[in-house]
């Protein structure tokens, strides 16, 4: 059995996450400590069981430690089945959260799936269900990875009660060499359950905020009802986005201006991948055959401990290449 220690790096979730997906993928049993050690409220969250859960549901595993709280978790598979999965997460947690998850080892399955996943689409310390459909999607598609995903309902902290829906299709993956792309600058800005204005002065901040740096970008606008209220923006251009969330106080001009800079931020320095993307990248990259390369943003604590967690099972396969900010992943086909 797999160690892995679960206060190595960022110390957070994704750790938890990856490791669970590695296992499924390749069969080897893992036990995680120190779960989520370096978090204010440390051990598992029910995000984190629910993603657990779907794991061991698709997997047929075995668990130990599946409980609010515990900091230790061990976890068994057997074989993956593709199927049709309904997983709700029963709170606002991220359903992107759960997809990362349970993605990976079900691009290996004999069969497709398609999932229903019920909960937050847009919430705080997770990539928006925009951000992971326009850009990271687009970069694992690249890999050969077969994903569809559909937005059927959005869900905004603390309510929920967004849902995806998405089809999956076992894939064989082929690394790539990834270059910066020709791309235009698109958006999203919407409201749920808020008066229309929001979501159009959203746009309206975030366009000017991006005019005054010299770029345009083509921003849609939805207005929407639903079982939460909320409102953001993701924009996105090739393998960079950025996105920010409207909340109680916070003007809508703010929010538009806050992704036009978490956008800005990242496409303004040199390197193909965002950092986020960098990092959520490597697993699909690990799977590919061949090697996949392509330069970041920003080396941050999140690609080194999802290094730390793929190499701990698959061997030396992520490096990376401090001075050009470059990530090399031999994958394992």
């Amino acid at each position: 059995m797999l160690k892995i220690d679960g206060s190595y790096g960022e110390g957070g979730g994704q750790i938890l996450r990856t490791a669970i997906a590695l296992s499924c993928l390749t069969g080897i049993p893992v036990e995680v400590i120190k779960i989520r050690a370096n978090r204010p409220n440390p051990g598992l969250a029910a995000q984190h069981m629910k993603g657990i859960e779907a794991a061991k549901i698709i997997s047929n595993a075995e668990v130990e430690g599946l409980k609010i709280g515990s900091t230790r978790v061990i976890f068994k598979p057997r074989s993956v089945k593709g199927g049709e999965y309904k997983i709700d997460i029963g709170t606002a947690g991220s359903v992107i959260l759960i997809l990362q998850t349970i993605l990976p080892p079900l691009l290996i399955a004999e069969n497709k799936s398609r999932l229903e996943i019920i909960g937050g689409t847009d919430v705080a310390w997770a990539p928006t269900v925009d951000y992971f459909k326009n850009v990271t999607i687009k970069a694992i598609r690249e890999l050969g990875c077969e994903i569809e995903l559909q937005v059927k309902s959005r869900g905004y902290y603390p309510r929920g009660g967004g849902r995806i829906v998405v089809e999956v299709t076992p894939s064989k993956m082929q690394g790539k060499q990834f270059e910066k792309p020709d791309c235009e600058i698109f958006g999203i800005s919407h409201c749920q359950n808020l008066p229309d204005h929001v979501a159009l002065r959203q746009k309206e901040a975030l366009l000017e905020f991006l005019r005054r740096k010299g770029l345009k970008a083509e921003v849609e606008v939805e207005i929407l009802k639903g079982v939460s209220t909320g409102s953001g923006v993701t924009v996105w251009c090739g393998y960079k986005g950025g996105s920010a969330l409207g909340e109680r106080g916070k003007r809508a001009e703010e929010v538009g201006i806050e992704a036009g800079k978490n956008f800005y931020d990242e496409f303004q320095l040199e390197g193909v991948f965002d950092s986020h993307l960098a990092d959520q990248v490597m697993i699909f990259a690990a799977m590919a055959k061949g090697i996949t390369r392509f330069t970041t943003t920003k080396i941050t604590m999140h690609q080194r401990s999802n290094m730390y967690v793929i190499n701990s099972f698959l061997g030396n396969s992520v490096k990376l290449d401090e001075d050009k900010r470059e990530i090399i992943i031999t994958g394992n086909g």
